[in-house]
């Protein structure tokens, strides 16, 4: 994700500056921390904050401040996180401008914002944990992508033999065409899951919304349990769609009440970037993950370990949001690093159900 201050917050720092004395509770005065901020690289792409729905009001909310409170030391090993009723778990990653995961960072280098507020407090903090993985393996089986059907399983067949190797993770495997279909169900077993990705025949329309929405209303969404878990979606297509019953706005939110993030691979090989391209993009940033696009069928193996590797190098922040009211609202978030060299991605919100 991608971040720069908007013109409003803009604005609400200028408020700020005739305001002295304003300040949020979490440890920083706004201006304090806007501060902090160095100017963008040279030659660094132009950072946006979050999309914001029509129905949603721009940020009136001054910048947002250094996350401070308990649990601001880091931690690289691999704790037991434990999320209250009214907590909420983001997990997310740091690369620079390469795509290289940033280690190291801190707390008090990020600044964050929950439905434009700061949080009331940060419960803890962790860095390049290793969380269980619930990965669902969603492979478009269409009759657009025969030709390219074999090296599909056999990259997502390797991808699964090498990510899932604790016992505490799972996954499953579901086909597309027209309809969803599950061919392994949640396990560890990676017989049964190579089964299912070889049981998976090309052939039919593509209903590519309707599966994501399925994959995390039927497998992803009931996958949660009283510690937090590491929950994608990796989804192999070239984005086109012309079977859906569900719009790709009914998609995404479906990922983010389900916690889900989509990593998607791409498999147009042209070189110019097509409209099932934009449609994979959109999926995976509004989610919080990534879309690959590997130059040639034989080249997806790399996109998928670069998944792997990302699974394994996440941050970890619980925290409690101001004035949270369990009302099924959908919350904003709003992250971004005070190194502008660096991109934090995180998904952009969730729905106030709890637990």
């Amino acid at each position: 994700m991608n971040t720069k201050l908007s013109t409003p917050q803009a604005a609400a720092t200028a408020r700020l500056r005739r305001f002295p004395s304003l300040a949020f509770a979490v440890a920083f005065t706004c201006s304090a921390a806007l501060a902090q901020q160095p100017a963008p690289a040279a030659g660094a792409p132009a950072a946006q904050p979050p999309a914001q729905s029509a129905a949603q009001p721009a940020p009136q909310q001054p910048a947002p401040q250094a996350a401070q409170g308990p649990g601001s030391n880091t931690d690289t090993g691999t704790p037991t996180l434990h999320v209250g009723v009214n907590e909420v778990s983001l997990i997310f990653t740091v690369t620079d401008k390469h795509g290289h995961y940033i280690p190291n960072l801190g707390q008090n280098d990020f600044a964050l914002l929950d439905d434009q507020k700061a949080p009331q407090r940060v419960n803890s903090f962790h860095q390049q944990i290793n969380l269980p993985l619930r990965v669902g393996i969603v492979v478009d089986a269409s009759t657009s992508i025969r030709s390219r059907f074999q090296f599909e399983q056999q990259s997502a067949t390797a991808f699964l033999l090498d990510v899932l190797k604790a016992k505490s993770d799972r996954a499953f495997v579901m086909g597309f065409d027209v309809t969803p279909t599950v061919t392994a169900d949640w396990t560890n077993d990676q017989d049964a899951l190579e089964t299912g990705v070889n049981k998976l025949q090309p052939g039919g329309g593509t209903a590519l919304f309707d599966a994501v929405y399925v994959a995390c209303r039927d497998k992803l969404l009931g996958s949660r349990g009283p510690e937090p878990v590491r929950k994608a979606i990796i989804l192999i297509s070239d984005g086109d769609d012309n079977q859906s019953r569900v719009y790709l706005s009914e998609a995404i939110k479906e990922c983010e009440r389900a916690e889900t993030i989509i990593y998607a691979i791409s498999t147009n090989w042209t070189p110019s970037r097509g409209p099932g391209d934009k449609i994979l993009q959109q999926l995976a940033e509004e989610t919080g993950g990534e879309v690959f696009f590997p130059p040639s069928v034989e080249e997806m193996s790399t996109s998928f370990k670069d998944i792997e590797e990302e699974l394994r190098s996440q941050y970890a922040l619980v925290y409690t949001p101001a004035d949270f009211t369990t009302n099924g609202a959908y919350r904003t978030i709003y992250l971004y690093c005070y190194d502008r060299r660096y991109t934090v991605r995180a998904k952009k919100g969730y729905f106030a159900t709890g637990r």
